[in-house]
């Protein structure tokens, strides 16, 4: 059981820190990868403020295919190389937008959406999808945040089976 009081009272590292224990506790517990990447993205809704969606997409094939997330609707593919989920895929490097606006090629699954932080996941070197963080606020994510999701995506990497994904 989650008790979201204590985050409440954290200060953004403390937030952080204590994102990715939650993390490795849920997901030491479970083997099903559909249901850790879905509590992996309430972890995140529950510890970061400010966000409007947090989620993966999957790569299958030449695609990223939406897979678990919180928030509003969202595009279902995302083709390799376009926007910044797909660049993220494309180039091997984590994305981070203050204002996708200025984004060549952004694509807008939500309006309200204005800053994003795309995380590529790559493990024995082959890609099998992103970690993506939506925000309203431009300029939202910062260098502290992304190394802290670089974390978080090793810490999948260690309980994931990308291949059953």
């Amino acid at each position: 059981m989650f008790k979201l009081d204590p985050i409440k009272q954290m200060k953004e590292e403390e937030r952080l820190k204590y994102m990715n224990i939650l993390l490795k506790g849920q997901l030491s517990s479970e083997k099903d990868p559909i249901a850790n990447l879905s509590n992996a993205s309430a972890i995140i809704m529950a510890c970061v403020e400010r966000l409007n969606w947090a989620g993966f997409y999957i790569l299958r094939q030449d695609q990223l295919v939406l897979g678990p997330f919180q928030g509003l609707p969202a595009c279902n593919r995302i083709e390799i190389g376009k926007g910044v989920c797909g660049t993220a895929v494309a180039t091997r490097e984590v994305q981070l937008v203050p204002d996708v606006h200025e984004f060549p090629g952004h694509i807008a699954c939500d309006s309200a959406s204005n800053s994003e932080l795309v995380v590529p996941i790559i493990k024995d070197d082959k890609v099998y999808g992103v970690l993506d963080l939506d925000s309203p606020e431009k300029g939202r994510f910062t260098d502290m945040e992304k190394e802290y999701f670089v974390k978080f995506v090793d810490i999948l990497n260690d309980y994931i089976d990308w291949e059953r994904v």
